[in-house]
């Protein structure tokens, strides 16, 4: 009780409408949803999940298998990609770094470049990977232009890396 002294009218009074919101909800839930509820909070699990499969930024950024003579990690991506990318992205950012790039959610260029790193890895190393590796990068400097380009070609060497796992699994 010496807690709730501490706490401002107008934070009292929103935890009070909380208390009376959360129990009038627990009150006309019906035992289907309670049911359902309690077997939602018992499955373990986490919340981000990682693609699985030998053709995603995750398996090469993981460095489980030899990167090819090609692309070196510790190629940068200006040196890989060209000027724009040059203009676009850090000049020092590797293409291991690239890979393993944890900011692409709702980052159209982050997620076109973690993608078209796979994607070059994959032209080099997969065989019958749809892309060859000047596809690729033309394509990367094409899509650099706008977040709308980016997004549409970072989905679709998303796809081409996604269908790559289903080849060589």
């Amino acid at each position: 009780m010496g807690t709730l002294l501490l706490l401002s009218p107008s934070r009292l009074l929103l935890l009070l409408l909380f208390m009376i919101g959360y129990s009038a909800a627990e009150a006309s839930a019906t035992p289907a949803a309670i049911q359902q509820r309690t077997r939602t909070r018992t499955t373990p699990g986490f919340v981000y999940t990682r693609a699985r499969g030998k053709c995603t930024p995750q398996y090469w950024s993981s460095r489980t298998e030899t990167w090819p003579k090609m692309v070196p990690q510790m190629s940068t991506v200006s040196n890989v990609f060209g000027s724009r990318a040059f203009e676009r992205y850090r000049y020092d950012l590797t293409l291991l770094e690239a890979a393993s790039r944890s900011d692409d959610l709702g980052n159209a260029f982050a997620r076109l470049l973690k993608e078209s790193t796979a994607a070059l890895l994959n032209s080099y190393a997969r065989k019958g990977y749809p892309y060859s590796a000047w596809e690729i990068k033309t394509l990367v400097i094409q899509a650099l232009v706008s977040k709308q380009a980016a997004a549409i070609q970072a989905h679709t060497f998303r796809q081409a890396n996604l269908a790559c796992n289903q080849l060589h699994l």
